[in-house]
C-alpha cells in the first residue's frame, strides 16, 4: 500500500478528472479498502478540499466548489499550458498583468525541474501593434460584473463614457444610465466589448468595456433574443465593418492579379482567392472605402485587372493621379471621390 501522503495525492488527482466517483471504483483504482477511502476523504476535507458524498446504489464522492481555493494538481501538459497562458495574459487588455505574473511565479516554483526547463524555453514578448493611442486597460472587476450579468441573464444598468466628457453627451447634456440585456462579452483588436440589446433604443449595440461603469443592483432576468445572423463572431465583425450586422463590407470589389493564388491568400485575411492559373488568380475583397480597397490591392507587386465595380476603377484612377502628383512633387491633390 502506498504511503498516506502519496495515496492522498492520487485520490485528489482522480477526483479532479471526473465529476462523480463511486466509492467502490475509487477503492479499486487505488487498490485500497472502501474504509480507507473514507478516511482519506476525511483527511482531504481537513486540508480544505470541499469533497461531498452522494448516496445511491453507486454512492461515492465529488470534488465540489468551496469558499477558498485549495491546492490543485495538474498533469504535465496542463501545467505547461497554464504557464504559457499566464505568459500571454498581458495581451488580453483585461488588467490582470500583475496577477498573472504572480500566478506564473507561484506555478513555476512548484514545478518539477523537467517542466520548469520546458516553460523557461518558452519566453513570450508581447508586442502591440502601433497605434495613435494605446488600447485602454479594463478593470478586471468590470469584466467580472459584465460576465456575471451575461451568465445570469439579468438586465444591466451602467454609465457609459462616450468621446465627450463623462456623463455628458456631445451637447453637454447629462446622459442617463444605459439599460441593456447583455448577451456576449467579446475581444476585438486588443479591446473588450459588450454585445447587448439596448432597451431604450430598441436595437443591438456594441459597447466598449473600458467605458462602462456598472451600476448595482442588476435588473430582472430576461429571455435572450436571437442575435442577428445567429453567430456572435459574424455579428461583431459586421459591426466593425460598418454594416448592419450582415458581415459585409460597405465596399467590395473583384480584381485579377498576375500572382499565384498561394502567394495572395497568404496576405488576405478575409478575402476570397480563386486560382486561375499557375501565376494568375482572382481576388474578391472588401474595405471601408473604395480608395482604401484600391490601396490594399495595390500593395501586391503585380499587374491588376479590375473586374468591377466601376467605383473600384474610379478609385484606382484617383490614387494614380494622387501618386503621380506625389512623384512629380506637384502641390495639391485631386479632390476625393464621393
Amino acid at each position: 500500500m502506498p504511503k498516506t501522503s502519496a495515496r492522498l495525492l492520487s485520490l485528489l488527482s482522480l477526483l479532479q478528472t471526473r465529476r462523480d466517483w463511486p466509492g467502490a471504483l475509487l477503492a479499486e483504482r487505488l487498490d485500497i479498502s472502501p474504509r480507507t477511502v473514507r478516511r482519506d476523504v476525511d483527511r482531504l476535507r481537513e486540508l480544505g478540499y470541499p469533497i461531498v458524498a452522494f448516496k445511491g446504489p453507486d454512492g461515492g464522492y465529488r470534488l465540489d466548489a468551496g469558499t477558498e481555493l485549495p491546492p490543485l494538481l495538474f498533469d504535465d501538459e496542463q501545467a505547461v499550458a497554464l504557464a504559457i497562458a499566464l505568459q500571454i495574459a498581458t495581451t488580453t487588455g483585461a488588467g490582470i498583468e500583475e496577477a498573472a505574473a504572480r500566478a506564473l511565479n507561484t506555478v513555476r516554483q512548484v514545478m518539477p525541474a523537467r517542466l520548469r526547463r520546458r516553460i523557461d524555453t518558452f519566453q513570450v514578448t508581447a508586442v502591440e501593434r502601433p497605434a495613435i493611442q494605446p488600447a485602454p486597460q479594463v478593470d478586471s472587476s468590470v469584466l467580472a460584473a459584465l460576465s456575471a450579468a451575461v451568465h445570469t441573464r439579468e438586465v444591466l444598468r451602467f454609465d457609459y463614457t462616450p468621446a465627450s466628457p463623462p456623463g455628458m453627451d456631445d451637447n453637454g447634456v447629462q446622459t442617463p444610465p444605459r439599460r441593456v440585456q447583455p448577451h456576449h462579452l467579446v475581444t476585438w483588436g486588443g479591446r473588450w466589448y459588450l454585445v447587448a440589446w439596448d432597451l431604450d433604443r430598441e436595437d443591438w449595440r456594441t459597447f466598449r468595456a473600458d467605458r462602462i461603469t456598472p451600476r448595482t443592483p442588476t435588473g430582472p432576468r430576461f429571455t435572450p433574443r436571437e442575435l442577428p445572423g445567429g453567430e456572435v463572431a459574424a455579428f461583431v465583425a459586421g459591426r466593425f465593418r460598418g454594416s448592419d450586422g450582415s458581415g459585409n463590407w460597405p465596399c467590395r470589389g473583384e480584381v485579377i492579379l498576375d500572382l499565384p493564388a498561394a502567394a495572395v491568400s497568404r496576405y488576405t485575411r478575409d478575402g476570397v482567392v480563386e486560382e486561375l492559373g499557375p501565376d494568375r488568380c482572382r481576388l474578391v475583397l472588401g474595405s471601408w472605402s473604395w480608395p482604401g480597397l484600391a490601396a490594399t490591392i495595390g500593395r501586391f507587386d503585380a499587374d491588376i485587372e479590375v473586374v468591377g465595380p466601376a467605383e473600384l476603377k474610379d478609385a484606382f484612377a484617383h490614387l494614380a493621379r494622387r501618386y503621380a502628383n506625389a512623384a512629380a512633387g506637384a502641390p495639391g491633390t485631386p479632390p476625393p471621390i464621393q
